[in-house]
């Protein structure tokens, strides 16, 4: 477990654009079922979080179509409500930090870390809005 103080800027960099933080199965397990497209970020300490994965997820939302619902979990923080959103990212292997996309609770795109890693925000950020141009 890493201490609140330490993550608290790398949760606000998700919350301070909209998204819900989600700390139990419970919330995860409502988060999912939610009716229309939920985006689930898997949030995380590593440095490909900080450069690429959070400013991705954040610029994806200036594109004229986006998820319904906002959603973060925190790997090595929130464990059980990781691994609970892990769960229902099956068969991807779990990752972190890593993405996925929902629709009425099915999986309908996932970006896992080998995509995110060494890769431009920008370039996350495209994936991202056209998995929502698609599905959103």
């Amino acid at each position: 477990m890493y201490p609140a103080e330490l993550v608290k800027p790398m949760r606000e960099d998700l919350t301070n654009v909209g998204f819900s933080e989600l700390h139990t199965v419970e919330e995860v397990e409502k988060a999912i079922a939610m009716e229309g497209t939920t985006l689930v970020v898997v949030n995380s300490v590593c440095g490909c979080a900080a450069a690429n994965a959070r400013p991705g997820a954040r610029m994806s939302l200036q594109n004229s179509k986006h998820p319904d619902h906002l959603v973060t979990v925190f790997a090595g923080v929130d464990r059980e409500a990781t691994d609970k959103a892990r769960e229902f990212m099956i068969p991807f292997p779990p990752s972190s930090p890593s993405m996925a996309l929902f629709k009425n609770g099915e999986l309908v795109h996932m970006l896992e870390r080998h995509h995110i890693e060494g890769r431009p925000a920008e370039m996350i950020a495209e994936n991202l809005m056209d998995a929502y141009n698609e599905h959103c």
